[in-house]
Formats: C-alpha cells, sequence, structure tokens
C-alpha cells in the first residue's frame, strides 16, 4: 500500500511534464463555454424554446438555479476543429461533472457515468474524457447533449459536493488525455495516496501507544490520522450503496470525533487534561449527528456549516492552549509547531471562506490534500521525538546499567569486607576464650609447679613454659606493638643469654627514632624466629661471638643473625630444614608474608636473614 502511495506521488510529476510537453506539440482544443440548459426529469432534450435557456459555462447550480435538485439538460453545438488528422481520434474533456452524467452526440448515447437514480453515483471529484465516435461525428453542426443528475447545495454538507458542470472541452484524445491524468492525479489519486500513508502512520502511531500507554497522545493522533484516511472515501469511492441524505450526514458527522480528536491530542501532548473538555466532546459526537438528522435532507449545508464553524473555534482554542503550554514547558518545540498549527489554520479558514461562497472552489481539494500533508508534518515531529527520546533512554538505560554494576560490586566488597570483618570478630572472640583458659587455668597450674617443685630442672622447665605460654597469650590479646620497643625487647633477651652461655653479643639497630607498629601475631612469630636462632647458636654452633644487625625500611624490617661457630655439617648440606628448627623459622616468616634465608658453611659459621612486612 506504502509503495502504491509513493508511486502515486511520483506520477503528480510526471503528469504535470505530459501536460506541458502536450500544449506545446499541438494546437489548444475547443474551449464550449456558452451552453443552452433545460431543468427538468426529460427523457431527452427538450425542442421547445420556452423551456430553454442559455448560461455561461461553468454552471454552478448554487448560483444560477438555487435549490434545484434533480435533473439538468446541457446542450451544445459544434463544428470539428480545423485541421484535424481524420486519422485522430477527438475526445470530451469535463474537468468538473457532480454528481453523475450521461452524454448523447448527435442523438446517440455515447457515455454514462453510472447510475442516474438514487443510489447516484458520485463523481464530483473525477474528471471526465469522453471518446467520441469518428462514425457519429459531422464535419459541422454536432449536437452534444449532456445530462446531469445531482444535489441542491442546500441538500450536501459541502459546496464540492453540489451539483454544477464546469466549461467543456473538444480536442484530439492524446492531448486531452494528458489535462485527463493530470487532473484525476490531483484531485483523487494523490488523495489515495496522501490516505494511504495515514492510514500506515496511524497504525504506527497507534502501536507506539500499545507499548507505551502513558504517550495518550499517540492514540489521539493515530485515531486521528486512521480517522481521516476513512473519512477521504467521500473523495473516491463513487458507486455507495447509500442515498445521498444518508452519506452526507454519516460524512459531515464524522467531523465530531475527528475534531475530539485534534482537541485530545493537542491537550495532551501539552501535557493538559480536562475532565469537562472531554465530556463535552464526547456529547458533541452524539449531538452533531442527532442535529444533521433533525434539520433534515433539506437543510444539510446549514446545520452543516453552523457545525463547521464551531468545531472549527474549537480546533483553534485548542491550537491557543496548545502554544501556550509548549512555550513554557518545551521552547524547542515551539517553533515547528507554530508553522504546522499556523498552516492547518489557513486551511481551515480557506475551506470556511469557500463554504460561505467568499472563494470560488478551488481545483485542489484542500482540506482532503493539505490538511493531510500537514498532519504528515506532525507526524514526522512525533517520530523525531520520539526517536530521540529512545536514543536518551537507550543511553540511560546503559548508563543505568553501568552503574548498577558498580553498585553491585561495591556491594559484594562491601558484603566481603563485612564477612571477614565477622569472621575476625568472631575469631579474635575465640582468641580471647582460649588466652583466658591458658591464663586462668594452665597458667596457674604452671606458676604453681614454679613455686613449689623440690627439683631445679623441672622448676626450669615450668618457668620456660610459663614465659611461652604467656608470648602465646600476648599473640592471641595482644596490642600493636611499638617496633622501637620490640627491638629494645629482643636485644635484652638476646644479649642476655648469649651472655649466660659465654658468647660474646653484638646488637646494633637503626639509630633514628621509629614510630612504626608491630601487630602482636607478627611480635609473638618474630620473637619465636629470634629465640630459636639464638639457641641454635647455643646449642650447635660453637661460635664465641654472634653478631645481630637490625633495618627498618617504609614497608619492611629485616634482622640479620650471624655467628663465627662450625657452620652446619656437609651431611646436611640442602637440607637444612631438616633440622636445628630452621623449618618452623622459615613457616613463621612465610605466614607473616616475609621471607627466612639461611647461609651456612662448615668453618665459617650461619648467616641468618629475615625480612617481614610492616
Amino acid at each position: 500500500m506504502l509503495t502504491r502511495a509513493l508511486w502515486l506521488l511520483l506520477r503528480i510529476g510526471l503528469a504535470a511534464w505530459l501536460v506541458a510537453a502536450a500544449g506545446a506539440a499541438s494546437a489548444a482544443p475547443l474551449v464550449i463555454s456558452q451552453a443552452l440548459t433545460a431543468a427538468g426529469d426529460f427523457g431527452r432534450f427538450p425542442e421547445e424554446a420556452a423551456a430553454t435557456r442559455e448560461v455561461t459555462l461553468p454552471d454552478d447550480w448554487s448560483r444560477s438555479r438555487p435549490r434545484h435538485d434533480g435533473s439538468v439538460w446541457y446542450r451544445v453545438g459544434f463544428d470539428l476543429p480545423a485541421g484535424t488528422p481524420p486519422e485522430q481520434l477527438l475526445a470530451l474533456y469535463i474537468e468538473r461533472v457532480c454528481t453523475n452524467f450521461e452524454v448523447i452526440l448527435n442523438g446517440r448515447r455515447i457515455h454514462s457515468g453510472g447510475h442516474m437514480a438514487e443510489p447516484l453515483t458520485r463523481s464530483c471529484h473525477y474528471p471526465q474524457l469522453i471518446t467520441l465516435p469518428a462514425a457519429w461525428l459531422n464535419a459541422q453542426g454536432n449536437v452534444l447533449d449532456v445530462h446531469v443528475k445531482g444535489s441542491a447545495v442546500q441538500r450536501v454538507a459541502a459546496r464540492q459536493r453540489a451539483a454544477g458542470l464546469s466549461a467543456l472541452q473538444v480536442g484530439l484524445q492524446t492531448e486531452l488525455a494528458a489535462l485527463h491524468a493530470e487532473r484525476l492525479l490531483w484531485n483523487v489519486q494523490s488523495v489515495q495516496a496522501v490516505s494511504v500513508t495515514l492510514l500506515v502512520l496511524g497504525c504506527f502511531m497507534l502501536g507506539l501507544f500499545a507499548v507505551n500507554r502513558r504517550e495518550s497522545a499517540l492514540l489521539y493522533f493515530g485515531a486521528l490520522l486512521v480517522g481521516w484516511a476513512v473519512l477521504s472515501l467521500r473523495i473516491w469511492w463513487q458507486d455507495v450503496p447509500l442515498s445521498t441524505a444518508t452519506w452526507e450526514m454519516l460524512g459531515c458527522g464524522a467531523f465530531a470525533p475527528i475534531v475530539a480528536f485534534v482537541v485530545q491530542f493537542l491537550l495532551s501532548h501539552a501535557g493538559l487534561r480536562s475532565r469537562m473538555i472531554e465530556w463535552g466532546l464526547l456529547l458533541q459526537c452524539v449531538l452533531m449527528p442527532a442535529t444533521l438528522v433533525w434539520a433534515g435532507p433539506a437543510r444539510v449545508f446549514v446545520a452543516a456549516n453552523a457545525w463547521y464553524s464551531l468545531l472549527a473555534l474549537e480546533v483553534f482554542a485548542a491550537m491557543g492552549l496548545y502554544l501556550a503550554a509548549i512555550w513554557k514547558q518545551r521552547r524547542a518545540d515551539f517553533g515547528p509547531m507554530l508553522f504546522i498549527l499556523g498552516g492547518t489554520a489557513i486551511v481551515l479558514l480557506l475551506e470556511m471562506a469557500v463554504q460561505l461562497q467568499l472563494v470560488p472552489l478551488p481545483r485542489l481539494q484542500l482540506m482532503h490534500f493539505a490538511l493531510p500533508l500537514l498532519f504528515l508534518a506532525i507526524g514526522v515531529r512525533l517520530l523525531q521525538v520520539f526517536a530521540h527520546a529512545l536514543q536518551a533512554a537507550e543511553a540511560n538505560r546503559s548508563t543505568l546499567e553501568d552503574r548498577v554494576k558498580e553498585i553491585t560490586a561495591e556491594i559484594e566488597r562491601n558484603f566481603a569486607q563485612l564477612s571477614e570483618l565477622r569472621v575476625e570478630q568472631v575469631t579474635e572472640k575465640e582468641r580471647k576464650r582460649i588466652a583466658a583458659d591458658l591464663h586462668d587455668d594452665l597458667g596457674a597450674k604452671l606458676l604453681t609447679i614454679v613455686h613449689t617443685s623440690e627439683s631445679e630442672r623441672i622448676s626450669t622447665l615450668a618457668r620456660e613454659a610459663l614465659e611461652e605460654m604467656r608470648l602465646s597469650v600476648r599473640g592471641l590479646t595482644g596490642k600493636p606493638v611499638r617496633l622501637a620497643d620490640a627491638l629494645a625487647d629482643w636485644r635484652a633477651e638476646t644479649v642476655l643469654r648469649l651472655g649466660q652461655a659465654n658468647i660474646e653479643a653484638d646488637w646494633r639497630g637503626p639509630a633514628e627514632e621509629i614510630e612504626h607498629l608491630l601487630p602482636a601475631r607478627a611480635y609473638v612469630q618474630t620473637t619465636r624466629i629470634l629465640r630459636e636462632a639464638v639457641s641454635n647458636i647455643i646449642k650447635h654452633s660453637g661460635a664465641s661471638h654472634c653478631k645481630v644487625r637490625s633495618s627498618v625500611g617504609e614497608r619492611d624490617f629485616g634482622l640479620l643473625v650471624q655467628d663465627n661457630g662450625k657452620g652446619i655439617p656437609m651431611e646436611l648440606d640442602g637440607k637444612l630444614d631438616r633440622g636445628h628448627g630452621m623449618s618452623s623459622m622459615k613457616h613463621r616468616a612465610k605466614q607473616l608474608q616475609g621471607q627466612c634465608l639461611v647461609e651456612s658453611g662448615p668453618g665459617y659459621g650461619t648467616v641468618i636473614r629475615l625480612t617481614l612486612p610492616l
């Protein structure tokens, strides 16, 4: 359907070009603008002079014979145009005849437009091209009768469907065919193309509303486009199975819901809503057809134009409210919508002027061609806004997804931290419980052994066990220790133990003030590593001198313990971790994320390098 609509629009330009080409290639056709007329339901044109009168074509019945409803006969005479080639067909071209007609040439009927009784075939918007049979033509004195059946202007809802006959043209069929094609394209086919486009766009708008129910403006605008496409049937549907009165009332009454859709679209698109207006528009959809029925077929034109004036005022008021609202809300939409609505207002005013006979009938259907183009402009604008909103929503969705991912990762990190904190809290609580049990139970018993044992060895072992227990308890519950204090404690203990073993001790540490803190666990593990190293020197090295160096960096601190003893025997080469507590020393350093290196050789003493992070 959409392809056909685009093809018809393309033919508009082609038809205009053909008309220009035909006019340049041949002489102008014979234009007949005078005719004898006889009004009445005659079987043929009456020959009595009293029943006829002369009129000028085009003949508008609302001016030449007001309130006449029925049949009018037209008679014209013509000679064949000079220089007409005998092999060329001649044709009669009628730009407008309303409502229906038949043609008689030299007493013989050569064309009938369809039903000449109710329901009439409606040809008001169709140009007519009738081939004139060459065998029935005379070189001179041809008589052409045109029988027109139509309605008085009072019985139709618009002047475009009031009865009348345009000027007649007789000429070459090939020449007049271009004129006929052009007028058919502008009057009928262009309306069909625009109507199909409106129908497709209207269904699309309704589809958009189906997926986004909050945008009620899409519903009203889609219903407006579909309704207008259906209303355009009046232009090109010729054989409607309804009487003229019924068809006119239905077509006029359809403007009430059309205007309701227009008003509701403008208000909803501007973010306005009024229950009173909604009920008023609904009531109007009932009152308008009721008043048309009450007025009767003889007064359709008066009642319809009264309603048209009221509906136009409603549309103008809705336009004013809409423009005032978007001026405050969306300045970017004001300019384009002012241009579109201004064009709509001009078309409506021109149409009202046509109906009030202030201006002659236009050759182009303003209401059914120009107005739908403005509807399409509004539709394009809505699609642009929708596309921009869709892009913005997609960007916001992407941003929201990224933000959700960030928040989710942050929540997971917080949850992991809380879990770790909970584990630490539980662990700390359990450590305190174990430390309390050790201190209150095992510590008390060891202290009793120290003071009551008669054996000096047992008392010494108990005292050492008590010291180890207190160190373990401190590791479980103690607070961080200043590194300077820890170094002082280690120095005092190491020098004391080495001195008791007659080993000279040389301890040197950093001269500057140390502000670093050492966790209780690190303090305990480092104390045990240092004790194990000193014990090995006393028990196994046979050294007479021991050098200890301590250093503190920005992120770690180190201890170097070196003796001048006999070193580790060759049979333990490559197996240092198997004896002298080396394995436990390295394991403790690894637990603290540090390292403990042992260097030794027979006769060269042993070097232990301990590095731990702060």
